[in-house]
């Protein structure tokens, strides 16, 4: 499918910098078959049913973000995908100042050196050193807030609680799963009381969330891989829910591509542990969910496509405009939609 067919105006003033307060008074649109309704995500309880299951992803953001020099070159970094103790995939800004073997020194003895360039431009960045990572990364890295909030102010403390999920248990992720940001243990108890139960699986989101589609056909894109788990208890359980009449809905986009990598043409969620490169476009046949609650994307961007998969063009970009007319907030910081094909 042509990429343009996905894009829409989306005027400046919808973006939002700070998430709402408290997290549940964000807004929800209901987007039921082709009906369209306001509501907000604290009325959640009312909007499922009671047999109902929603799945949360429980990876936790690390500080990816780093800044560094080489020689008197600057150097940013955003860690995509861990390799293995010592190696990350990482996204390079200036990368034309740096060549293989060449080392980063990023401050307070944090450095790595550039073992290997990619095909798609990215490196892969040894860390120096005997201590873990990830205490390097808490010693010189920051919270990698998706570049159109970070491009208009500064990162600050605030941003290490805001953009973290309640779920969050798992380290791992480059950005956040930001449709379960809403979440609060008071909605969580009101759920567990209509009715409504929840699931946990993992899936370290990658910097390839952000990255704009630069391809005219979808078919010619190429998503980055994440590695995620779903275990055999979990999955049972999805599996009975399913059978004794409940939806799975999925809990952002994150859990709903983990879901349909795990799940089987006979409809099956199985165990799941490796990496999934899911690409899910308009045409796409869904065999694990019944739903979605995700937040507002961009335009041309997989996500967008996604949504359009499940629910239908059209309905999208109906969908998309009655949210930006009514004041909707969009990108992580975000309003909701629970999406019901």
């Amino acid at each position: 499918m042509r990429v343009d067919l996905f894009d829409f105006a989306l005027p400046q003033d919808c973006i939002a910098l700070r998430p709402a307060v408290p997290r549940d008074s964000a807004k929800l649109l209901r987007v039921d078959g082709k009906k369209i309704s306001d509501h907000v995500v604290s009325e959640l309880p009312q909007l499922l049913g009671p047999k109902d299951v929603l799945v949360f992803n429980d990876t936790k953001v690390i500080p990816a973000q780093l800044q560094g020099t080489r020689g008197e070159a600057t150097i940013g970094t955003t860690l995509h995908k861990r390799v293995d103790l010592r190696r990350w995939q990482a996204f390079v800004r200036n990368a034309k100042r740096l060549r293989v073997g060449e080392t980063v020194n990023f401050g307070m003895n944090v450095s790595a050196q550039a073992e290997a360039k990619l095909d798609d431009g990215s490196f892969i960045l040894h860390f120096l050193g005997d201590e873990p990572v990830e205490l390097l990364l808490e010693r010189a890295g920051t919270m990698p807030l998706p570049p159109y909030i970070a491009s208009k102010r500064a990162i600050d403390e605030r941003d290490v609680d805001d953009y973290q999920t309640m779920f969050a248990r798992e380290k791992g992720a480059v950005a956040a799963p930001t449709a379960a940001l809403h979440f609060t243990d008071g909605l969580l108890a009101a759920l567990t009381q209509a009715g409504v139960s929840s699931e946990i699986l993992t899936l370290h989101v990658g910097a390839g969330t952000f990255l704009p589609v630069k391809v005219d056909e979808t078919d010619d894109h190429q998503m980055h891989s994440e590695w995620g788990r779903i275990d055999a208890a979990t999955s049972d359980r999805l599996n009975a829910a399913r059978k004794a009449g409940g939806r799975v809905i999925a809990v952002g986009t994150t859990s709903l591509r983990l879901l349909e990598s795990a799940t089987g043409k006979d409809g099956v969620i199985r165990p799941f542990e490796g990496d999934t490169d899911i690409f899910i476009t308009p045409g796409y046949r869904f065999r694990a969910i019944d739903g979605l609650m995700t937040n507002f994307h961009l335009p041309k961007s997989t996500l967008f496509m996604l949504v359009s998969a499940l629910m239908g063009l059209e309905t999208m970009q109906a969908a998309y405009a009655h949210a930006i007319a009514e004041g909707f907030r969009f990108y992580s910081y975000v309003d909701s939609s629970l999406l019901l094909p």
